[in-house]
């Protein structure tokens, strides 16, 4: 799935190749580049605050700091 700012982020930095950018399209590029990265952050924070971590022997090695947020969350139940 694309991310809704993608594409304009990618129009923008085919029309900054060629030199063609007003100084309103590098603002907005600007812009959708910080809203992009805000987005992937949290969406990996996302996807980090839900992992489990087992080693070979199938124990929960998860770290205490990732353990608690999980709790808060209400993702862990031990």
């Amino acid at each position: 799935m694309e991310n809704k700012y993608l594409k304009r982020i990618n129009e923008l930095a085919h029309l900054a190749e060629k030199g063609e950018l007003t100084d309103e399209q590098k603002k907005e590029q600007a812009e959708l580049r910080q809203k992009y990265l805000a987005e992937f952050k949290e969406g990996f924070r996302s996807q980090i605050e839900s992992l489990k971590v087992i080693d070979p022997e199938g124990n929960d090695v998860t770290p205490d700091k990732l353990k608690e947020i999980q709790k808060k969350k209400g993702l862990r139940k031990d």
